[in-house]
């Protein structure tokens, strides 16, 4: 049987006007002190935040979910992010901001597989049904 562990993740947002509220999730980031696991999987539904938004920046929205995934990642390629640890980095990620990406509050699970716990995440959170 496979180990299970504890998890915290959060549902990422794309808040094309942040002054009205409205947001379309987009993705899910999850982290594992205990697997040194932080990952971060993205399924973004353009026509979704295009109506919404007409003029909302798709390639700034682009740019920063690819560093969002360098920073789960860490290195060099992360910049200074990639130095810190990995719940350093957890955290960073999920600080409250006033910007066009943002993340839900962050939650707790339970699962022996992290990988699939963020495809469940995705399709339950982030996919339309």
């Amino acid at each position: 049987m496979p180990d299970r562990c504890t998890y915290d993740y959060a549902i990422v947002r794309v808040v094309p006007r942040v002054e009205r509220g409205e947001f379309v999730n987009v993705g899910a980031i999850v982290s594992s002190d205990a697997k040194g696991y932080l990952a971060a999987r993205f399924a973004v539904d353009e026509a979704r935040l295009l109506a919404l938004d007409p003029h909302v920046d798709l390639n700034a929205v682009r740019t920063a979910l690819t560093a969002m995934t360098a920073v789960c990642t860490g290195g060099a390629a992360a910049g200074a992010l990639g130095r810190l640890s990995l719940r350093e980095r957890f955290h960073w990620l999920v600080a409250p901001r006033s910007t066009i990406i943002q993340t839900s509050a962050v939650h707790t699970g339970r699962c022996d597989d992290l990988g699939g716990a963020l495809d469940h995440l995705l399709d339950r959170m982030v996919r339309p049904l």
